[in-house]
């Protein structure tokens, strides 16, 4: 699903979620990207901001592993 949602998504705005994916790669949780736990039916789950509307969803696998679920608007928390 995360493939195709980050197939879909304007040119700039894969050049920005990959820019904001290398700091996360450096430190998950870096003030910038404002990582979050989600609640609900996303327990479980987390999100990073890429930029003002648009977040990826993913999950901590283990210490060194992240699985990224979705992209795109708020309408991915649904």
């Amino acid at each position: 699903m995360f493939a195709k949602q980050f197939r879909k998504l304007s040119a700039n705005l894969q050049r920005r979620a990959i820019a904001r994916e290398r700091v996360f790669n450096i430190n998950p949780f870096n003030p910038s990207l404002h990582t979050h736990k989600l609640t609900g039916r996303l327990n479980g789950l987390w999100s990073f901001s890429i930029d003002y509307s648009n977040r990826v969803i993913f999950r901590f696998l283990d210490k060194q592993t992240v699985l990224f679920i979705s992209i795109g608007d708020h309408s991915i928390y649904r």
